[in-house]
């Protein structure tokens, strides 16, 4: 017998058979359409003889449309003998009884299994597919056995298309057609998400099995990446090109579309507040065509639920508690590429702070003590900020007392008729606690020690919230870890215990700078360093560092001990070598070298912690520099001439040992050396050179520098630096130990283009003129005695567009001045000089004329100088990179400008 089943289940078979139910059009198996083709039929009482049962639904297409019905109704049935003869035997009892009556019907004979046999398979044995049916040799079956094997057989998605047949006397066969393997999976067209992080979100893959409910779902997931990156119009059709042994290749056609961006923000129902203003406190933004560095103008439905938290935190720091936003709609426009964002909001009324108030349930915590932190008086306008940072700050001071888990909660007293808003803070009781543990995670280089003498608790002490703080300051400025690095706190194993934990990820410390600068005098300068901040996972430094320009060359190695032998005293030593060739122009334009200095020397450096926030450093260095001429252009009779070097020079010219001896006292709180966003730093140094050697002087240094996290992610900056050094013992200050202003520490000028400064200019004495092309002068900084400068600085924050492409633009102004020299005799229109020389053949002598010239000085002022201008960092693929642009708008006589200057470097 031939019998197809698995379409109806057994239930929706009956109903099809029987009452011709709407419900039997339900697509089970790939035949539901003779299930359809049954409720079209009327329906007829028939007789069928078992023996036209064997007959298989291909035969039937001869047979006519009234004939039809019976057959279908026995092919759903498993045409059965059994369910054949229950039909026959009611019409054969009304045939000899008239008085009988047909039963409703009679149910299907159980049969039982002879064998089960596997046809169409490819790649799955026989054995696996008939592990995933319940039909065994020897065991009974109906046709809701073989429905629900049916079910199972696709459910494994691995088969396309599946058919059970009864080949008579309990043979059944199941032909299946198998599912195609995955041969490649292709993505196409996209450019504005990397392939390989769409690979990361997609399941299917090669030599896995097709199905299309998989790839639907892919392209679900890869739709979701498209929309996170703010690309609403984004397209996915998935194609598969057939190929040889049911494999095919799978590829996802993608169509990105333009990004959505948020066209227009529109608030309705506020009346205190304009819809500029509002706008404001939002992160999203209108997209407008100047918004180059910023995605916050791109559509992100979790942004714009953000955007109505701010709102409400805006409506409640100016008093408006009872602010709600009613409703938010995002609409894409006609065109649909943008959105336009409609806010729905409701004001309320503004409130007043009633009666403040402060409670404490700990008997240690007296709450008048703590009063002083509360700072809304009666009657100021509530602000919902100002109770959070209360809060937070009683919080912080009760923890100070060893409560780590304190609850500081606020209860309101609202007087809706009066409009005030009365608060009790309740300080609940708490055990004070105890530091159980401290576990550190994730450093796979840095060695814990190195992370736990950081930490300002260790196990067993009081828990202190500011000394916790103080441990994730302290570990972050280290440098070697992630931003915003957190010290968690979990409940130990007992009430008034604390475990303290904090999880570190690792990020490159050592780095390759590579810089260059372009100055009118200078030309271009190219510097190399590279240094290690963690050698060997100790924290310890190891640096070298070269540098080479149009006059100087250096270069210089150095090392430092931060804990020596596990103990608090850090030591270091620098080696160097420093070639300096200072150059100026002459009459014709060219530039000549004016006077050549070496040194070569070394120094020693020790520290140690003073107090928390305070340290000091000891040094002792030795060097040896020398200072010559060309002879052959500065040089009279073997000693250097003044008339054409200038007594400045002459008197630098020698070779001198400095052995010296200095301190510094450093304060330092801030959040990250690094990068800080708060705190301040403190420096004061001073050395003094005369132990030994041909050098006396005593130079003093004082640096400062406060930074302040303003509102809305700004940081603002506030430093300066001054020093002054003045020689003893009879001998006066070097030109090469004076202190020299510019470029890159004053902006907007060039290297030492800030203070004293002599000018030689060309005389004629026959005209008694002197050059005016100042491009000819001879032009030298000669350095001054004490120098200040001051900078005021703003880092700007940028959107989310902006941190990830690493941009960090400030605003700056720069004010300095470098003064205090005692010039040497300048010369006031020397004559021209005829030099002869006679040859030692005897020949006619060889003579050159030097001209003339007039020496004037600039510069030797106090008068503040004054620039400003922006800067970028950018983290770029090829290291960080910094630019500056600056314009002095407050110069003096003999100052020079310098309008750029950048660096670049690479980490690792």
């Amino acid at each position: 017998m031939g019998v197809h089943v698995g379409i109806c289940a057994a239930d929706v078979a009956d109903a099809c058979a029987y009452t011709q139910r709407p419900s039997c059009g339900r697509r089970v198996g790939p035949y539901h359409r003779h299930c359809r083709l049954i409720r079209q039929e009327t329906r007829d009482q028939v007789t069928i003889n078992p023996v036209a049962a064997g007959v298989g639904l291909a035969k039937l297409t001869n047979i006519s449309r009234s004939a039809r019905v019976p057959f279908l109704l026995l092919g759903t049935a498993l045409a059965m003998p059994s369910v054949a003869l229950a039909q026959a035997a009611p019409a054969a009892s009304a045939a000899t009884d008239p008085s009988a009556t047909a039963p409703a019907a009679a149910a299907p004979e159980v049969r039982r299994i002879r064998s089960v046999n596997i046809v169409g398979n490819e790649r799955l044995e026989p054995d696996t597919v008939r592990s995933y049916v319940e039909l065994r040799p020897g065991e009974t079956y109906d046709r809701v056995l073989l429905d629900r094997a049916l079910k199972d057989l696709f459910a494994t998605e691995l088969f396309a298309d599946v058919q059970i047949r009864d080949d008579g006397d309990g043979n059944l066969t199941i032909d299946v057609r198998e599912n195609p393997v995955i041969n490649r999976v292709i993505i196409e067209g996209a450019k504005r998400v990397k392939e390989d992080k769409i690979r990361e979100e997609i399941k299917v893959a090669p030599r896995q099995i097709f199905t299309r409910s998989r790839a639907r779902a892919d392209v679900a997931r890869i739709l979701e990446l498209y929309r996170r990156g703010g690309r609403f119009a984004a397209k996915v059709e998935p194609k598969i090109v057939q190929l040889e042994q049911n494999r095919v290749d799978l590829i996802f056609e993608i169509s990105e579309g333009a990004k959505s961006k948020v066209r227009q923000i529109n608030i309705i129902g506020n009346e205190k507040f304009s819809d500029k203003e509002l706008r404001g406190e939002m992160v999203t933004q209108q997209a407008r065509p100047l918004r180059l560095f910023t995605s916050n103008d791109t559509y992100d439905p979790d942004r714009l639920a953000y955007d109505q938290q701010k709102l409400r935190q805006f409506y409640l720091t100016q008093g408006y508690a009872d602010f709600r936003v009613v409703s938010s709609v995002a609409e894409l426009t006609p065109d649909r590429r943008d959105f336009i964002v409609t806010y729905v909001v409701e004001e309320g009324d503004r409130y007043k702070f009633g009666k403040v108030d402060l409670e404490s349930q700990i008997r240690d915590v007296k709450a008048e003590d703590f009063k002083r932190l509360i700072p809304m008086k009666e009657g100021d306008w509530y602000n919902a900020k100002m109770v959070e940072d209360t809060i937070d700050g009683l919080t912080e001071s009760v923890g100070l007392l060893g409560y780590a888990f304190a609850d500081v909660r606020p209860n309101f007293d609202r007087d809706k008729d009066k409009r005030e808003m009365g608060i009790s803070f309740v300080i609940n009781e708490a055990p004070r606690v105890y530091v159980e543990s401290v576990t550190i995670n994730g450093n796979t280089r840095t060695r814990d020690e190195v992370i736990r003498r950081e930490f300002r608790l260790a196990e067993g002490d009081a828990f202190n919230s500011v000394k916790v703080k103080r441990s994730r300051d302290r570990i972050q400025s280290l440098g070697f870890f992630q931003e915003k690095l957190e010290v968690k706190q979990a409940p130990g194993t007992a009430p008034d215990k604390v475990a303290l934990q904090v999880d570190v990820e690792e990020r490159p410390t050592g780095s390759l700078q590579l810089s260059a600068g372009f100055s009118s005098i200078e030309r271009f300068i190219f510097s190399f360093s590279i240094e290690e901040r963690n050698f060997r996972g100790r924290a310890q430094q190891l640096r070298l560092s070269s540098s080479i320009s149009s006059y100087s060359k250096s270069i210089e190695l150095g090392f430092t001990e931060p804990y020596l032998f596990d103990r608090n005293l850090a030591l270091g030593f620098d080696l160097f070598r420093r070639d300096y060739n200072s150059f100026t122009y002459d009459t014709n334009g060219d530039r000549s070298t004016t006077y050549e200095q070496t040194t070569t020397g070394f120094q020693i450096r020790a520290g140690t912690a003073i107090t928390e926030y305070w340290s000091a450093q000891m040094r002792y260095g030795l060097s040896l520099d020398e200072v010559s001429l060309d002879q052959s252009i500065y040089y009279t009779d073997g000693e250097c001439d003044p008339l054409k070097a200038g007594r400045y020079l002459c008197e630098a010219v020698g070779r001198n040992t400095t052995s010296s001896i200095g301190y510094s006292l450093v304060l330092d709180t801030l959040d990250n050396r690094m990068r800080p966003s708060r705190g301040q730093r403190f420096i004061l140094s001073q050395d003094f050179a005369g132990l030994g050697g041909s050098v006396n002087y005593l130079r003093t240094r004082v640096n400062y520098d406060q930074y302040w996290r303003l509102p809305a992610n700004f940081i603002l900056n506030i430093g300066g630096e001054a020093g002054n050094i003045f020689g003893w013992g009879g001998k006066d200050v070097r030109l090469v130990d004076r202190f020299y202003l510019g470029e890159p520490r004053f902006r907007g000028f060039g290297i030492r283009g800030v203070g004293p400064r002599i000018l030689r200019k060309g005389y004629d004495k026959q005209t008694d003129t002197v050059n005016s092309d100042p491009d000819t002068w001879y032009s030298d900084a000669i350095g001054g005695q004490s120098y200040y400068l001051g900078r005021i600085e703003v880092e700007v924050p940028l959107g989310s567009g902006g941190r990830e492409l690493g941009l960090r633009p400030s605003i700056f102004m720069d004010v300095g001045a470098l003064w205090d020299v005692k010039y040497p005799e300048l010369y006031s229109k020397a004559d021209n000089t005829v030099t002869c020389t006679t040859p030692t053949d005897g020949t006619t002598p060889i003579c050159v004329t030097s001209p003339g010239f007039i020496e004037e000085a600039y510069g030797n002022s106090a008068s503040p100088r004054v620039s400003i201008g922006v800067g970028v960092s950018w983290n770029s693929p090829f290291g960080p990179f910094r630019f500056d642009l600056a314009k002095a708008i407050k110069k003096v006589e003999g100052d020079e400008t310098q309008i750029f200057q950048f660096n670049v470097g690479t980490q690792f």
